[in-house]
């Protein structure tokens, strides 16, 4: 009887040390504390598309959620905090970090990680290691929430 339950335990062993397997878009290390201080991209972020990519249905659309006071669109959320004022109050490195990934920062959050494509779950087989945004679109976004000073 000991042998057998000795031979599970030592089939399942291999499985214990597999860990999550899917590809990581973001390079160890690239966290710091709560930011992503180096950009994703070699090219500088876009204000003008970050604006326009944050109003987009078909971009982020952090307009469903989040509200900006001034911009000029029909309709702003309130589920997530409002963005008035976000770059006096967070550098660009946390801002990256809350689009990449806000749950690294706070877990269970309700956002979207919009650079993550590993531990998702109900993912299309379209969209399956995609990521929601590519990096230059998070790069523009940055750019765009940064301009946004008390």
């Amino acid at each position: 009887m000991r042998s057998a339950c000795c031979s599970a335990l030592l089939a399942l062993l291999p499985l214990a040390g597999c860990g999550d397997t899917q590809t990581h878009l973001l390079p160890p290390g690239s966290i710091v504390n709560d930011t992503i201080p180096e950009p994703l991209t070699r090219i500088a972020g876009d204000a003008g598309a970050g604006a326009d990519i944050f109003v987009s249905r078909d971009g982020g659309h952090c307009i469903l959620c989040h509200q900006v006071d001034g911009l000029d669109a029909p309709f702003q959320g309130d589920v997530g905090p409002a963005l008035t004022g976000v770059g006096s109050r967070l550098s660009p490195g946390q801002i990256r970090l809350r689009i990449v990934d806000y749950e690294v920062f706070r877990p269970g959050v309700l956002m979207p990680s919009y650079y993550r494509t590993h531990a998702l779950y109900q993912v299309s087989d379209t969209n399956a290691g995609q990521p929601i945004l590519p990096a230059q679109s998070v790069e523009d976004l940055v750019a765009y929430l940064s301009t946004l000073k008390d």
